[in-house]
């Protein structure tokens, strides 16, 4: 199980990135929201668009497959 956070600064694409507490590219403190300890990049995302209306994961530290799901389901959506 990894612990996630979101950042409350949007990314050049004005989403808010999904990362676990490991990732070297996450936040400082003041900058990021606690999402809570899960099991996948995935399940974070899921709490984390409840906090905020557009999310992403970061492609640091979340898999390439998680990406090829997220875009799958925004395919869908669009």
């Amino acid at each position: 199980m990894k612990f996630f956070y979101l950042s409350s600064i949007p990314n050049d694409n004005g989403q808010h990135e999904v990362h676990d507490r490991e990732c070297e590219f996450i936040p400082d403190p003041y900058d990021r929201d606690y999402i809570g300890p899960y099991n996948t990049c995935i399940e974070a995302l899921r709490k984390a668009t409840t906090m905020k209306k557009e999310v992403g994961l970061c492609k640091n530290c979340c898999s390439s497959t998680a990406h090829a799901i997220i875009s799958n389901l925004n395919d869908r959506k669009g």
